[in-house]
Parts: structure tokens; sequence; C-alpha cells
């Protein structure tokens, strides 16, 4: 793998942890973007329309900035169809799916602690179906490590316990994310990520958008100027961290980056704490034990084999 600004270490760090604080702030954001646009949570439609308004925005972003960028138009050929469509499917329709409803239906706090388990499932799809990684036993004891904590936060914690519609599909989110990120890994080998970030984004966008007004085709979202803030926040979340996060993936091992990781629930559960007033549940002893074993978890599922 040839050396560039990507792979230099220090630039790896900041770019990651970049990433993964943009990514923590997003659970605590979507509950306010709920609160604004007056969404019902417990009607799917819109929500979806919700997620779908975000995510168009960010594709269209993407497109605009990666054209200025690149110095031209940022315009899909053929061959890059089926990979911009794959992408649609798993990185947002399907994992914004789950996790908005998810989201709806948990804590801040819980959404942003089970997040952390996308390293240990992108470790399991990366070297299970994709085979670009090897399961040694090192990095096996790791993801035990890392859904040990997310039974510790959810199988033991007390009042109403694991919940499917929350809990549940914020980590099945999880999977539809790890199967995300070995495409990408895949198809950005040989193309832009920009672009097919820019493009993936429109087209789950509005996959999400048509499937929520489906679901709910007289609810309509009320637009503010502070729900248009929000919105537009999470907009260049998505575009800025998973057009960086892309190109981290182009020139580096996915555990490599996958350690990092680890700083999307730390910052995630932060956030949470600060914005949703979720101090308690952050600071309780199954949270702060969950946490430290998937920062563990994260850190041996990472760590080079030969030490």
């Amino acid at each position: 793998m040839k050396n560039t600004v990507w792979t230099n270490p220090f630039t790896v760090f900041l770019l990651a942890f970049l990433c993964c604080a943009l990514w923590g702030s997003a659970a605590p954001f979507i509950k306010f973007g709920y609160e604004l646009f007056s969404i019902d949570t417990s009607q799917t439609g819109q929500i979806l329309q919700f997620a779908g308004a975000r995510f168009a925005a960010a594709g269209i972003l993407v497109i605009l900035v990666g054209s200025f960028v690149f110095k031209h138009a940022l315009v899909p050929e053929k061959q890059d169809i089926v990979p911009v469509l794959v992408l649609a499917f798993f990185q947002t329709a399907g994992q914004y799916f789950f996790y908005y409803i998810g989201v709806a239906h948990t804590t801040g706090v819980s959404a942003a602690v089970i997040t952390g388990t996308g390293a240990f499932i992108a470790l399991l799809v990366a070297a299970l179906v994709f085979r670009y990684e090897k399961l040694t036993m090192l990095k096996t004891a790791g993801c035990v490590l890392g859904f040990f904590g997310i039974w510790i936060l959810n199988g033991m914690k007390t009042g109403s316990g694991f919940s499917v519609s929350g809990e549940g599909l914020v980590l099945v989110s999880q999977l539809f994310s790890a199967f995300s990120a070995a495409f990408i890994k895949l198809f950005s080998q040989k193309r832009n990520a920009v672009l097919l970030s820019g493009y993936q984004f429109l087209a789950g966008g509005i996959m999400l958008s048509a499937i929520g007004i489906a679901m709910s085709p007289h609810s309509t979202l009320t637009m503010n100027w502070q729900g248009g803030g929000i919105l537009f926040y999470l907009a260049f979340v998505s575009a800025a961290a998973y057009s960086m996060w892309s190109y981290l993936l182009k020139y580096n091992p996915i555990s490599k980056i996958g350690m990092y990781e680890c700083w999307i629930p730390l910052t995630g559960v932060l956030w949470s704490a600060i914005l949703l007033q979720e101090i308690s549940q952050a600071l309780s002893w199954n949270t702060l034990i969950a946490l430290l074993c998937i920062i563990l978890g994260i850190r041996c599922v990472n760590k080079e084999d030969t030490i």
C-alpha cells in the first residue's frame, strides 16, 4: 500500500477521531430533530421521512463539495451504478432504517454504547464473509468481550431491560454498517470514494423517504428554522464523516481503522449525557463497565498479531 496523507499515522488519528466525534453526536441531535419536527416516534413513516431528508441532503452536499474540490462535476458512470446502489442499500437505507427507529425507542447513551459493537461486527464480516482479515484468538476474545459489554448494558440493567424495538434495532443497524464498510473497501479501490459516498447517500435518502411516504402518505414533516438547522448539521455529519472514513478505509486495513471506533461510544455517551441530560445513566455502573468492555474489546480486536 503506497504512502499517502491518508496513511500518515498522525493524520489518520486526527481524521478518525473527528469522524467518531461527529458520529457520536448523531443520536442526541436525531432526538432533537424528532422534537423540532414534531415527529410522533410511534409513526415509523415520519421517522423514515426525516432520515431520508437528512441523507438526501448529505448526498447533495457531498456531490457539490466534491465537484468543487476535484474541479469537475462528479457524475457516476455506468460501472458506478451497481456499487452506488449496493452501498445505498447497506450503508444508508438498511443501516439507518433500523438505527432511526431504534434511537426513537431507547436512550442516547444506550444507542451510543451499542454503536461501539460496529467494530466487532465489522471484523466478523470482514473475516468470515469477505476474507479481508484473519480471525485470531485475540480478535475472537475481543469480540466476546465487546458483546459481553452489551449484555451488561442491556441484559443486566434494571427497569425495562433489553428492548427489541430500541437497543435491538440499533444492534441490527451495526450489521448493515459492517457490510457497508467491507463494500466500501472493495468498491473504493478503483473508484472515486467521494463520488460513491455522495450518490449512495442521495440514493439511500430517496429510498428511506419513499418508504416513509408509503407508510405515512398523509403525514409530512413540519419545517422550522431550528429543525432546518438540526437537519443541516446531521447532513454535514454524514457528508464529512463518511467521506473521510471512506478514504481511511481505502488506504488502510479495516481493523486498523476499526480500532478508532472505540471513540464512537465514548463521545456518544458524553454528547448524550450533556445534551440530553442523561448523566445518571452515563455514570451508572453498568454503562461504565459496558464502555470498558467495549473499549478493551476493540483494543484486542485491533492489536497486531505479532505482539
